[in-house]
């Protein structure tokens, strides 16, 4: 079994509050039914933090864009599309993980464990030199 998450299950984003609350949830079923049945019935379960992603449903999202272009920017690989989402997927679905569960897995080009890429820092030098 694998479920879609979201790092606002670990960070703060605004806005995304209820959604953040609900990826929580996700990841600590996740984890609690992968340990039943694993044990029982030898099933894995994990899931993916993935990169925001244009979708449907994101685009009903306030200043999504925005946020598609910010991680696009802090990203080391940039942010992962909804086909290589699809292939990562596939890949966890294989017997090569077959060890793999209870996992949140960030699918995210590294956004994840970034502090701050040097675009943004450039690019938040640029708009506060307009303010002043």
């Amino acid at each position: 079994v694998v479920a879609l998450s979201y790092v606002a299950a670990q960070r703060t984003l605004t806005g995304y509050n209820d959604m953040g609350d609900a990826k929580a949830l996700l990841e600590s079923i996740a984890r609690s039914f992968g340990y039943i049945y694993g044990r029982d019935r030898k099933v894995r379960i994990n899931t993916i933090s993935q990169s925001p992603t244009l979708t449907t449903a994101g685009s009903g999202i306030h200043g999504f864009d925005s946020l598609v272009d910010f991680s696009e920017r802090m990203s080391p690989l940039g942010n992962a599309d909804a086909e290589e989402c699809a292939d990562y997927c596939v890949a966890l679905f294989s017997d090569l993980t077959r060890k793999v569960t209870m996992q949140n897995l960030y699918h995210d080009g590294g956004f994840s464990s970034m502090g701050m890429s040097l675009k943004a820092i450039e690019q938040y030098r640029k708009s506060f030199e307009e303010c002043d």
